[in-house]
């Protein structure tokens, strides 16, 4: 399947409620995205809304989407700015979803290999990228060439018991 991907698309209401509705996918497949399952996509909107403010190329932050062959969105991610100056050489990766229906077929780390080619083509020195402990997702994000430089102990806590840690992953680029 071809990707095709869009940097800075417009966020219209057309795409923001494909982009609700992907991230409430992916939450109710168990996706660690912000929420915890179960999620309806009036729950994701106030989040989502915050999320949009400062997307756009003007904005500190940006999009980067993934659609299929058919114009189906599959996949995205935000990069978003610290807003501190001397941050500005790196970006956070954000909300790095792929839909449940296209998981496990290489989506998530072309996704990601073209946020890397973007960060290089701006110049960029590094990515960073935060990941729920318990589920696995610091071997893949490895596999895409970040590395694991920081975990709090229990500072996710998905439910009563259930707490999880936070892991901080680096891409370096130099």
């Amino acid at each position: 399947m071809v990707l095709t991907f869009t940097l800075d698309p417009k966020l219209d209401p057309d795409l923001r409620t494909e982009i609700v509705r992907l991230w409430a996918d992916v939450t109710n497949a168990g996706g660690a995205v912000g929420f915890v399952a179960p999620v309806t996509e009036d729950e994701v909107w106030d989040t989502a809304d915050r999320q949009f403010a400062g997307v756009g190329p003007d904005g500190p932050n940006r999009l980067l989407t993934a659609h299929d062959d058919t114009g189906r969105l599959v996949g995205v991610l935000f990069f978003e700015s610290m807003r501190f100056e001397p941050m500005e050489h790196w970006r956070m990766l954000k909300r790095v979803m792929v839909h449940p229906d296209f998981q496990g077929l290489g989506h998530g780390a072309r996704l990601l290999a073209e946020a890397e080619r973007v960060a290089r083509e701006w110049g960029l020195e590094a990515l960073r990228l935060t990941a729920r402990g318990g589920l696995g997702l610091e071997h893949f994000y490895a596999r895409s060439g970040y590395r694991e430089v920081g975990r709090v102990p229990a500072a996710i806590r998905v439910a009563p018991g259930d707490d999880r840690d936070d892991i901080t992953m680096w891409l370096d680029l130099r």
